[in-house]
């Protein structure tokens, strides 16, 4: 009771918890949006190519004292322009190729931060720390959503023609290649965030369970969507107060929460049909 008591404190919710309720919403509200998108077109596995991307960049940011954000992010950013067209048009299949360079950066990232002795000090990057963001990572987390959101938002048209008939969409005038783009960079940077968060084991769950769960009872994209993102807030906060009160890790909760709302979700839809 004495530990609830400090850890519900007006002081605890006021410099930890709330900011880290706030951030994390924020992310995982652009996560399931953006999974609607890469779900639908096969990509959903670009989200974990990236994630350990971002570990490996991260790692030698951490390694170099230069500060991992501004590292992480053109790295992550380059990397989803680069896996995106693998997954279109190379030779090398998307899913092989993701796994190539996935793969590659989380074994770099893996030698270099246990060469240097820092496994420990990036071992959050792996497994996530929501509790323990800094201010600074915080307000940079909310700026950010609140700009992939917006952006969401106001292509919402393209994006919807883009994800399911990229020929139509480009009969009609529409510049795919150039919204793809600005999709991967509004993935990247959503990735990158959800690190901090979740860690990289775990993002990639924050981008495809929603959407699935959505699809089970949803026909339409609009209502996928709205239903994506509410069923992320909610497994989110159910997760965070779950892992508060039962001492569990805060990531691990929050995706057992979404999976639990996957199954509730499908049996309901099976029983509508």
């Amino acid at each position: 009771m004495e530990e609830l008591r400090i850890m519900f404190s007006p002081e605890f919710f006021r410099s930890i918890l709330l900011p880290a309720l706030i951030g994390g919403l924020a992310v995982t509200i652009c996560a399931s949006l953006l999974g609607v998108t890469l779900v639908l077109k096969k990509y959903s596995m670009i989200g974990d190519g990236l994630s350990h991307i971002g570990y490996g960049a991260l790692s030698v940011a951490a390694v170099m004292n230069l500060a991992p954000l501004k590292v992480a992010l053109p790295v992550v950013v380059i990397a989803a322009f680069i896996l995106l067209r693998l997954s279109e048009n190379s030779r090398l299949s998307g899913d092989s190729g993701i796994a190539l360079f996935s793969t590659t950066a989380l074994s770099v990232g893996i030698l270099v931060s246990s060469k240097a002795g820092l496994t420990n000090d990036v071992s959050h990057y792996m497994f996530g720390s929501i509790l323990a963001m800094s201010r600074r990572d915080v307000v940079l987390s909310i700026v950010l959503s609140l700009a992939v959101i917006a952006a969401f938002v106001i292509l919402y048209d393209r994006i919807f023609s883009v994800t399911f008939d990229e020929s139509f969409a480009q009969a009609t005038g529409v510049r795919v290649k150039r919204y793809s783009m600005i999709f991967a960079v509004l993935t990247a940077v959503t990735v990158v965030l959800g690190m901090m968060m979740m860690g990289s084991l775990l993002i990639s769950s924050l981008i495809v369970i929603p959407t699935l769960t959505a699809m089970r009872v949803c026909r339409s994209f609009k209502g996928v969507v709205l239903v994506s993102g509410t069923v992320s807030a909610v497994s989110f906060l159910i997760g965070m107060f779950s892992a508060l009160l039962l001492n569990t890790a805060p990531g691990a909760s929050v995706v057992i929460v979404n999976v639990i709302f996957f199954l509730v979700f499908s049996l309901a839809g099976r029983l509508r049909r």
